[in-house]
């Protein structure tokens, strides 16, 4: 019987030292972050299209208030990108892999929900109202992501 095992995938700031534990170091943040330089970075990889859209971005505005409803949103929109996630799936499967991101916030950011989402047995996407947020009113763009990753 063989078992898979579970991939090591870190979350990183972008402005902490690169280290050679680090593996593939991939940002996932749609803006470059401020006052870095590229070299100074040691990104292999910059995935920008696997970041929150600018649209959830601004929402959520890094307000832990917002953090629920903001993981309900974005597993929806990561849903929608099905070939980006294999292909950090299959990074992490050929080695430790790195989530670099820019916000100071390191429990309430988009790396959490993305490594969330790569680590999970089976991927899956909440649906927004059903969990414990039925008050929250979403936009048209919302309820379609919402009803694509139904669909999936």
């Amino acid at each position: 019987m063989q078992f898979a095992l579970k991939p090591e995938i870190r979350l990183k700031r972008a402005y902490e030292p690169a280290s050679p534990d680090d593996g593939r170091r991939v940002l996932i943040d749609r803006l470059w972050p401020r006052g870095l330089s590229k070299a100074g970075a040691a990104i292999d990889c910059w995935l920008k299209e696997v970041a929150p859209s600018t649209e959830l971005r601004q929402w959520f505005h890094h307000d832990p208030l917002r953090w629920d409803e903001f993981r309900t949103r974005y597993h929806a929109e990561l849903a929608s990108h099905p070939d980006l996630l294999a292909e950090l799936r299959a990074l992490a499967r050929d080695g430790p892999l790195t989530l670099v991101y820019g916000a100071r916030d390191e429990l309430h950011n988009d790396a959490v929900v993305l490594r969330e989402m790569l680590t999970q047995a089976e991927p899956r996407c909440p649906v927004p109202g059903e969990s414990g947020h039925a008050d929250v009113q979403l936009s048209d763009d919302d309820k379609r992501r919402a009803e694509r990753a139904r669909s999936i």
